[in-house]
């Protein structure tokens, strides 16, 4: 076995050798700085609902046809107007661009609580969903616009369908206005009628008009009826939110909607939880689109006075309006 020290004989016997040259260490070299992710959208299709009146069908299809000209796919998809918000929850649908106050609210704002449905924008537009009647009414039944004049003249709007009480034409059921209610908590002398379309009801308004039948239907603003007829809303007991909730508040202690609808009523853009993460551009393009009373008019008018088809009128809208809706898309 060998030593553990080398002897001096052995130190000096030992051949000289040069240390090897140190290697030289290479550069140094930063790391690169980390790329900012950028957003990106889906390419899956953004499916839009179609409803049941003018404007809505117009707006569906001019929404759509902004969306395409900045490049993303569309599908519009029929759907009922209150079943649209849980169809958003469940990922069906992507948007809704007409959320009236006074029609559904209420759905909107359980889905929004619930956190699964977005209350992304809302337009400038002023809404107010309500009663109404052709103005020579006022002929025959004085003291309108007050409810309880309107009451009183009951008996002018029976019909063999209602016996001694008043006919209400109603919107589609699936509008869901209260109306049944409304009539209970204010003692009413009056049934409620629904129609099955929204063009049921210009029907029979025009009918009634051509010999000053008296009627009282379901109306709305904005709308193209306010410039074909003249016309008031009822005046109902102003609307608060304790009205549908609260049985204790308004004139009757023990049922709820005795009040009207709201008079000055939002109308805003829902989206789905998810939409802003999966559509970041289209999601800031559908929060800068601002839709006016004149503009949901003018899209009504298009089909309901003018015959056309809700495609047609809206591409002579988006032709009209290209440099409106060309801002929206860049910002």
């Amino acid at each position: 076995m060998g030593s553990a020290c080398a002897s001096d004989d052995d130190e000096e016997a030992a051949p000289a050798t040069e240390a090897p040259a140190a290697t030289e260490a290479p550069a140094a070299t930063e790391a690169p700085e980390p790329e900012e992710e950028e957003m990106t959208d889906s390419s899956d299709p953004i499916r839009i609902p179609l409803h049941n009146w003018s404007s809505q069908l117009v707006g569906a299809e001019v929404v759509g046809g902004i969306l395409e000209a900045a490049g993303f796919s569309v599908e519009y998809v029929p759907s009922d107007s209150q079943v649209v918000y849980q169809s958003m929850c469940d990922g069906d649908i992507e948007l809704v661009h007409e959320v009236w106050e006074g029609a559904f609210g209420v759905a909107f704002q359980e889905q929004v609580d619930a956190g699964c449905v977005l209350d992304w924008a809302t337009h400038n537009a002023v809404t107010r969903e309500e009663w109404w009647y052709p103005i020579y009414v006022e002929d025959v039944c004085p003291g309108l616009p007050d409810w309880e004049a309107l009451n009183d003249c009951a008996h002018l709007f029976a019909t063999a369908e209602t016996g001694d009480k008043g006919r209400f034409l109603g919107g589609p059921v699936d509008w869901l206005k209260g109306d049944e209610e409304r009539v209970e908590g204010l003692g009413m002398n009056f049934e409620v009628i629904n129609a099955g379309s929204a063009a049921t009801l210009w029907a029979e308004l025009d009918a009634a008009s051509a010999d000053n039948t008296p009627i009282v239907l379901f109306n709305w603003t904005p709308n193209f009826v306010e410039a074909v007829y003249e016309g008031k809303f009822i005046e109902f007991p102003t609307f608060e939110d304790a009205c549908r909730t609260d049985p204790e508040w308004g004139t009757n202690a023990e049922l709820t909607h005795d009040c009207g609808n709201p008079a000055d009523g939002y109308l805003k853009t829902g989206v789905g939880i998810h939409f802003p993460e999966k559509w970041p551009t289209a999601a800031a393009i559908v929060q800068r689109m601002d839709f006016t009373n004149p503009m949901l008019a003018a899209m009504a008018a298009a089909v309901d006075v003018d015959g056309k088809e809700a495609s047609e009128a809206a591409q002579e809208w988006l032709a009209a309006n290209e440099d409106l809706w060309r801002s929206w898309i860049d910002g």
